[in-house]
């Protein structure tokens, strides 16, 4: 989980510019089981996820990035709310696992836009 590592003194030495920033940035979870978000700058969400992410989009501000749930970009993507996809592939084969757009009903209209290949063998997919 983010929140356990982004603030700890290891991250800091590991990664200071993205701790820092990790940080600092505005965060919302959105959660059923959560009582209480306690990491730095992070609203938690209980509401309906569709009608709250509608609502943050119609707030001044920045572009909001989803990190590390297929379920939300799932959910999203049912309703439309997903303005643009940023992928990274990284070349792992698994045997099982859950796939980005789990449940989802509707056929994506993608348009890939650019890609990016890094060192290690990641790919990353605008």
């Amino acid at each position: 989980m983010m929140a356990s590592y982004w603030p700890t003194p290891l991250a800091a030495k590991n990664n200071p510019g993205v701790a820092e920033a990790m940080n600092r940035f505005p965060k919302v979870v959105f959660s059923r089981t959560l009582d209480k978000a306690e990491w730095n700058n992070t609203k938690l969400v209980k509401g309906d996820l569709a009608t709250e992410v509608r609502g943050m989009k119609r707030e001044p501000g920045k572009d909001m990035v989803i990190m590390g749930s297929g379920s939300i970009v799932s959910q999203l993507a049912e309703h439309g709310l997903i303005d643009e996809y940023q992928i990274v592939l990284t070349p792992v084969a698994l045997g099982s696992g859950r796939t980005l757009f789990e449940g989802q009903n509707k056929k994506l209209d993608l348009k890939l836009m650019k890609t990016r290949t890094f060192g290690n063998g990641n790919v990353v997919l605008w």
